[in-house]
């Protein structure tokens, strides 16, 4: 390793030595890249990808998206906020991580900022976080982006002792995320209500003061943001297990049904996902996704979803709203796409991502029911799309007058 510490050694008189790795991740194919560890002690697998937000990384380490991902931040210097307890976005406290390991180019330097509570890496370290920082991150990412998100298993010895070859064994052994449903380890387990309300600098976050709307949310590893904002529109929110049948929905009388976000293959989770939403869109209540449960509703509607190479990870993407014509800046992160060639008629192709021309949101035209591929709730950012929140809160009240009417 090219870094050093100081040292004063009598025997050899030098004033510095070079450091010693505390640190791996092991690649599938057997490359090894060392640094030095931070967070938990031990060794986790999982897929490595890349994140280009420069900011939110409390945010990214808790999305439950993010569950058997190792995240490589392009940003290089990552913790200098620190971090607090208002800014975790998973909800279940069985789930107190989302991402298993997070790698770093510098160092953790000390927070400087006035809602930090503690350091990254003592936090790290409580939810269970595998960190590696002193890694090129951008050569990292430029191999993802050549060949694809690698599975790999990420280390941290505090001594630098590693068993590479069983390390190579492992990463090579994980079958990877495709066709591997991850809500069960992610999502709510039980029924319960959400009425908190957005964070403000003046009063942090609120409670919902006024109802217009009932909404269920089934939860495929729901962002606390997401319950939030929804309750910023008046909407009473009851989360729901990804499990629940469309009967134990519709029991709750709601006025729309959210579809959350989530992690792993959505194929997977659609084999006990897809019936409950067909059953629910066959009662035309308003129904919106985001993330997993925009690709959930693709399939419920004869779409196909694919595996992407490089996936999308960041909060600088650039995607196309055909209804408006608007270019808006979203967040992302996904590693699965809704193929736009499979979409059936009645599905109308609403956003596209600006980068590579993939499906980011449908409408269905004979349902009240729409999606979006990428994250409108993002939190530090960006915010252009909240009016996705206001668009579903619409749909709902059209509905309802339209029944009247009837």
């Amino acid at each position: 390793m090219s870094s050093a510490t100081r040292s004063n050694d009598p025997e050899t008189g030098l004033g510095w030595r070079p450091r010693v790795a505390t640190a791996v991740l092991v690649l599938a194919n057997g490359q090894v890249i060392e640094g030095f560890g931070v967070g938990a002690v031990g060794e986790a697998v999982g897929e490595v990808c890349f994140n280009t937000a420069m900011t939110g990384y409390e945010e990214i380490l808790t999305d439950p998206s993010y569950a058997a991902q190792i995240v490589t931040f392009t940003f290089p210097h990552i913790g200098i906020v620190g971090v607090n307890d208002e800014d975790i976005e998973v909800v279940n406290p069985a789930a107190s991580s989302a991402a298993v390991g997070a790698i770093m180019r510098a160092d953790l330097s000390e927070p400087s900022n006035f809602r930090a509570s503690g350091r990254l890496d003592a936090w790290l370290k409580s939810r269970g976080v595998i960190g590696l920082t002193g890694v090129d991150t951008r050569a990292l990412t430029t191999l993802i982006r050549k060949v694809g998100m690698p599975n790999a298993v990420i280390a941290h010895s505090p001594d630098g002792a590693f068993d590479l070859d069983a390390l190579r064994a492992r990463a090579a052994r994980w079958p990877g995320i495709d066709g591997m449903d991850l809500v069960p380890a992610v999502g709510a387990t039980q029924r319960y209500d959400w009425d908190e309300t957005s964070w403000t600098l003046e009063s942090g976050y609120g409670r919902r003061l006024e109802t217009r709307f009932h909404v269920v949310a089934v939860d495929y590893g729901v962002k606390r943001n997401i319950l939030r904002l929804l309750n910023d529109c008046g909407c009473s929110v009851t989360v729901m297990p990804a499990t629940a049948s469309a009967d134990e929905i519709l029991a709750q009388r709601p006025d729309g049904v959210f579809l959350s976000n989530g992690p792993g293959d959505p194929a997977a989770t659609g084999v006990y996902a897809v019936p409950t939403i067909q059953a629910l869109l066959e009662t035309k209540i308003p129904l919106f996704g985001i993330c997993l449960g925009h690709q959930l509703l693709g399939l419920a509607v004869g779409a196909r979803t694919v595996k992407m190479p490089q996936g999308h990870h960041g909060a600088n993407h650039p995607v196309k709203d055909f209804t408006t014509g608007k270019v808006e800046i979203v967040s992302m992160n996904h590693g699965f796409a809704v193929e736009r060639e499979s979409l059936p008629a009645n599905a109308e192709e609403t956003h596209v991502s600006l980068f590579d021309g993939s499906n980011c949101g449908v409408a269905l035209t004979d349902r009240p029911a729409f999606s979006v591929q990428y994250h409108p709730e993002a939190s530090p950012g960006p915010r252009d799309s909240h009016y996705l929140f206001r668009r579903f809160v619409n749909l709902i009240a059209a509905s309802k007058e339209g029944s009247r009417a009837a």
